[in-house]
Parts: structure tokens; C-alpha cells; sequence
């Protein structure tokens, strides 16, 4: 299990620095979105991902693996945003940004140690296209759970469904990278 420690902060790093670089080119622009804005948003990169997957013609040279980025930082964004709430203008320097990015991440991924514990790595012998579904699943609670003004009965929260599709794009990255 070490090795998906370091794996996943391998992947976690490359999502890190080009969120740093978009914080360099944009600002904290994105700290206007309301959370269905953001789920929207990763609602799209996982259909693409999907569509990828499916069709044998590719029309945008862009793969996989920037579209799980593009989840992966999404998500810790929607993070922030459920728990500093939206502004009407940007309001957050890159220092603030990225020290709220390292503490989603490490929450994030001890829920993926706890878990991965106790399911034994299961998905390291899952499809990338399970893992791509199973973030689609999640995306459809969200928009259900946001419809429903945030509430549920029995289910988790908002949060831990950000948290999930964080940790299923950091999976199906690692599976990329060794070439499953």
C-alpha cells in the first residue's frame, strides 16, 4: 500500500501544479461558481472521458488523463467552495488557495487509505471505465442531492461524493500511467 501513497501524490502533484498555473493565468475566478456550476463542469470532463472510451474517432487532441486532472481540480474546488462558500468576486490569493487544496487533498486521500485498507486495493483490478462510470454515478447524486437544497435521509453528503470521484481520478490515473 505505499506504493499507492506515492503513486497517488505523483498524480496529485501534476494536478496540483497546473492548478497553481491556472491560479497564475486566472486569479481564483472560479471561487464565483455555485457548486452545480462546478458539478457541471465535472459532470462534462466525465462524459468526455466516456465518450473517449467508447468512440474510435477522437476529434480533440486532448486524451484521458486531462480530463481526470480536470476532475481531480474541479472537485477540490467544489471542496473549498462547500466550505468557504461562493463570492461574488474573486477573493483568494494563490498561498490561500493552494494551503486549501493541500488540506482537501490530505483529508481526501486518508479516506482513500482508510478505504483502501479495508477493500484490500480492489481497484487495482477494476477497468478505468468502471472507475470512469462510478464517477458519472456520483455525479448524478450530487445533482440529486443539490436538487434536494443539499438534504439527505441516509445517504452522505455532498462531500464525501467530491471526495470519491477525487479518489476514483486518482485511480484511473495510476492505472493510465502503467499502461491498463
Amino acid at each position: 500500500m505505499s506504493n499507492t501513497s506515492k503513486q497517488y501524490d505523483a498524480v496529485i502533484l501534476k494536478c496540483r501544479n497546473l492548478f497553481i498555473n491556472k491560479m497564475s493565468d486566472y486569479g481564483s475566478a472560479w471561487r464565483i461558481l455555485r457548486l452545480p456550476s462546478l458539478t457541471d463542469q465535472i459532470f462534462i470532463k466525465a462524459q468526455r472521458i466516456r465518450g473517449l472510451q467508447q468512440n474510435d474517432v477522437q476529434k480533440v487532441d486532448e486524451g484521458e488523463v486531462s480530463e481526470f486532472i480536470g476532475i481531480i481540480n474541479y472537485c477540490i474546488m467544489a471542496l473549498i467552495q462547500l466550505e468557504k462558500g461562493v463570492v461574488e468576486q474573486p477573493d483568494m490569493e494563490t498561498k490561500e488557495a493552494i494551503e486549501n487544496y493541500d488540506k482537501h487533498i490530505a483529508i481526501t486521500k486518508q479516506l482513500m487509505m482508510d478505504k483502501n485498507h479495508d477493500y484490500g486495493e480492489a481497484w487495482r483490478d477494476m477497468r478505468v471505465s468502471s472507475l470512469t462510470d462510478l464517477i458519472l454515478q456520483k455525479l448524478l447524486r450530487v445533482k440529486q442531492i443539490e436538487d434536494n437544497a443539499g438534504k439527505t435521509i441516509v445517504s452522505e453528503g455532498i462531500d464525501a461524493n467530491y471526495q470519491d470521484m477525487i479518489n476514483y481520478a486518482v485511480f484511473a490515473m495510476i492505472h493510465l500511467g502503467e499502461g491498463k
